[in-house]
């Protein structure tokens, strides 16, 4: 049986903390992913496609991200 580490749960978890260490909760607070310091920003899109698509990740026009809290 072979083992996969569970990257999409390391990078959810990995973009979840920095955003909210970087107080990203609204449009205007809104970071791009360099800004909150989240290597290879443009690594894993689909996990980043699948957190909007759960309503965890919200992007704005320019491109930035917050966490929705609802």
């Amino acid at each position: 049986m072979a083992f996969f580490p569970p990257i999409p749960l390391i990078r959810k978890n990995l973009i979840v903390r920095k955003l909210k260490k970087c107080n990203a909760f609204s449009e205007e607070t809104a970071k791009t992913f360099v800004e909150a310091g989240i290597m290879n920003p443009n690594g894993f899109q689909k996990i980043t496609e699948r957190l909007i698509k759960k309503q965890i990740l919200v992007r704005t026009k320019e491109g930035k991200y917050y966490l929705n809290k609802s």
